[in-house]
């Protein structure tokens, strides 16, 4: 594995050959999807994802936005982990990072390794039951960082969970109504459902730059992927 991941960083490095960068990206994703958690645990590595990977999104390698779109998918979704196998710590700093910087990532259910939010739900809760949350996360502090109490973590918790929710109605729906053919009262619902889950979404956003709690950022960085699916299943 160590020779291995040596030869990729060295096709990698100061490389502006496309082709070359392009088949070189081709070969790790099929070497992660193949190889053990002695491969995958020294990719997932700052001195590989962050001073190699993400290093080629500099503007001056011009890559075509296929590529870029690769490399963020791959960060995204070996930030999730591997089933506990591979410490992924590092790589989950470097996606967090390119989230405070702004960076969009591709949404999640399209790339191959990741997750259907739908395909987790159990049960659908009726349009006449569910009851989309309101937009009342904590509020923004007015220093560059916002450490939380118990308290306020509780109530930020509680309030994810109301996003969960949403997610699970949400995806539901789509996956039940046929395009042309919808039901009215499901149609009602999601729309509102919409509305909600984006303004939740911006405020994530907002929390993720400001919030230090560990424990938190990785929960809100869940869930903000999570809406991210539905609300691109929900554009489809």
């Amino acid at each position: 594995p160590k020779d291995a991941v040596k030869a990729l960083k060295k096709k990698f490095s100061k490389n502006c050959n496309h082709k070359e960068i392009r088949l070189t990206l081709s070969l790790l994703d099929m070497c992660m999807q193949n190889c053990g958690p002695r491969f995958q645990s020294l990719v997932v590595k700052k001195d590989f994802c962050k001073d190699k990977l993400v290093k080629l999104l500099n503007p001056r390698y011009n890559l075509p936005i296929d590529m870029q779109e690769k490399i963020l998918t791959f960060i995204m979704t070996w930030a999730r982990g591997f089933q506990g196998m591979v410490d992924v710590s590092e790589v989950k700093e470097v996606y967090l990072e390119l989230l405070k910087k702004g960076v969009e990532f591709p949404s999640s259910d399209t790339s191959r390794g990741g997750r259907e939010t739908s395909s987790q739900l159990s049960m659908k809760s009726s349009p006449s039951s569910a009851n989309p949350a309101k937009r009342s996360l904590l509020p923004l502090p007015t220093g560059p960082t916002l450490l939380l109490t118990p308290e306020q973590i509780g109530k930020l918790y509680s309030e994810l969970d109301m996003a969960k929710m949403n997610v699970r109605v949400m995806s539901s729906i789509l996956k039940e109504n046929v395009p042309g053919s919808e039901n009215p009262d499901d149609m009602n619902l999601l729309q509102k459902l919409y509305k909600t889950c984006r303004m939740m979404q911006e405020r994530i956003m907002e929390l993720l730059v400001t919030v230090e709690n560990e424990d938190v950022i990785v929960e809100l960085i869940q869930v903000n992927e999570d809406l991210n699916n539905v609300l691109l299943g929900h554009e489809r």
